[in-house]
């Protein structure tokens, strides 16, 4: 099995449409054999859904993510487990041990709206005043 996580300096990168790459993980027989870090090469939102598709990825571990990409995921048979954070090997390894806490209703619902460099989707459900949720760790 193909174990991709969204990667960021070893974390689990915030914004699945906004990654810049994957760290793929090869899990057999409920051990991570190999893992490597795999560009996206500009590819975004839904577009990563067919990259990740195409790399045979069976689950994705992710902080926040939206309605459209989380559609592509399923239609491409791909496991979303959405809202972690933390350390990317971390998460890997409770993937497979059975122990990931993830929120299986993450969404953001707020693409265009301005966040800075900070910005971070995850699983909170705190609205900022403008009548959004980030679903997540939004630093606002």
């Amino acid at each position: 099995m193909k174990l991709a996580i969204t990667y960021e300096n070893g974390q689990i990168f915030g914004h699945f449409g906004h990654t810049k790459a994957f760290k793929v993980y090869e899990i057999e027989d409920g051990v991570i054999v190999s893992s490597r870090i795999m560009p996206t090469l500009g590819q975004g939102h839904g577009a990563l859904a067919g990259f990740l598709a195409g790399i045979g990825a069976d689950a994705l571990i992710c902080g926040g993510i939206g309605g459209g990409a989380q559609e592509a995921l399923a239609q491409a048979g791909i496991q979303l487990y959405g809202g972690v954070t933390g350390d990317a090997d971390a998460a890997a390894k409770a993937f497979v041990d059975g122990t990931l806490a993830y929120d299986p209703d993450v969404r953001c619902n707020h693409h265009g709206e301005g966040h800075g460099d900070g910005h971070n989707c995850g699983g909170h459900g705190e609205h900022d005043g403008h009548g959004h949720s980030c679903g997540g760790a939004c630093k606002h």
